[in-house]
């Protein structure tokens, strides 16, 4: 698949806003990248990672869109509340929120520490709970807004090693459909996008190797782009998207077919 999937430009997300929590690379990057050629202004959000979210936003600005960066720790209240502000501020309204933030982190459930648990679950599932309802007052304001999950394809088929992980990503499907039903009558849709095996840059700081169990590729004959998985994220926020909501989306070249 080229690099660019999900790159074409268009317009059908012209005049709206999104924030992107854990925007800096991998799919994240990716999701920004295909938002913005799709006309949405981005705001790209990272934890610690400044000089890689400042490069996402190089990108999308070298291509002819709007984006920013706002460093924010999306576990606590304060600052993503300071995190939607500033979004509001700068780009006048809020239209998309796309929560990706995580960690990726692989213990043996019997040496697992409480303390990592709480963490793992606070990266992904206190931040999403946290991100959707400082965002929606706005979200309910555009009279179209929607909400993506990034989710995990282990928090449906399980692995080794990732208990936190795997309950945290299937506590977002749930979230999911709890969501999409109590925000309809806001007209948001609240979708779950789960990516599978994906190419994505490794030997970071506490990114685990992906064992040699989960590197075979799936029956499509390849492992997924995070352009591929963007690609997804976009159409759900276009206007082709508005009667699709409470759904856990695969997108694994048929390596898990629920």
């Amino acid at each position: 698949m080229p690099s660019n999937a999900g790159l074409t430009r268009g317009a059908e997300l012209a005049g709206k806003v999104a924030l992107v929590t854990g925007g800096a690379r991998n799919i994240g990057r990716a999701i920004c990248r295909s938002l913005a050629a799709g006309g949405a202004a981005v705001m790209v959000n990272a934890r610690t990672s400044r000089a890689l979210a400042e490069e996402t936003v190089a990108m999308i600005t070298q291509a002819g869109g709007k984006a920013a960066v706002h460093i924010a720790d999306v576990t606590d209240p304060a600052q993503v509340a300071a995190l939607v502000d500033e979004t509001v501020k700068r780009f006048g309204r809020l239209d998309v929120l796309v929560n990706n933030a995580a960690v990726r982190a692989e213990t043996p459930f019997e040496t697992m520490a409480l303390e990592e648990w709480r963490r793992v679950l606070a990266s992904i599932l206190d931040s999403a709970f946290l991100c959707s309802q400082a965002c929606l007052p706005h979200l309910a304001a555009a009279r179209g807004g929607t909400i993506i999950h990034i989710g995990g394809l282990t928090g449906h088929r399980g692995a080794t090693g990732r208990a936190h992980v795997i309950t945290a990503k299937a506590g977002l499907a749930g979230l999911t459909k709890a969501m999409a039903l109590d925000l309809a009558p806001k007209g948001i849709t609240v979708n779950c996008v789960v990516p599978g095996t994906i190419e994505s840059q490794r030997g970071l700081p506490g990114v685990p190797e992906r064992p040699e169990s989960r590197r075979a590729p799936p029956p499509i004959g390849r492992r997924g782009e995070p352009e591929e998985v963007a690609a997804m994220v976009r159409m759900l926020c276009g206007p082709d998207a508005r009667y699709v909501t409470g759904q856990a989306i695969h997108v694994n070249g048929g390596g898990y077919m629920p």
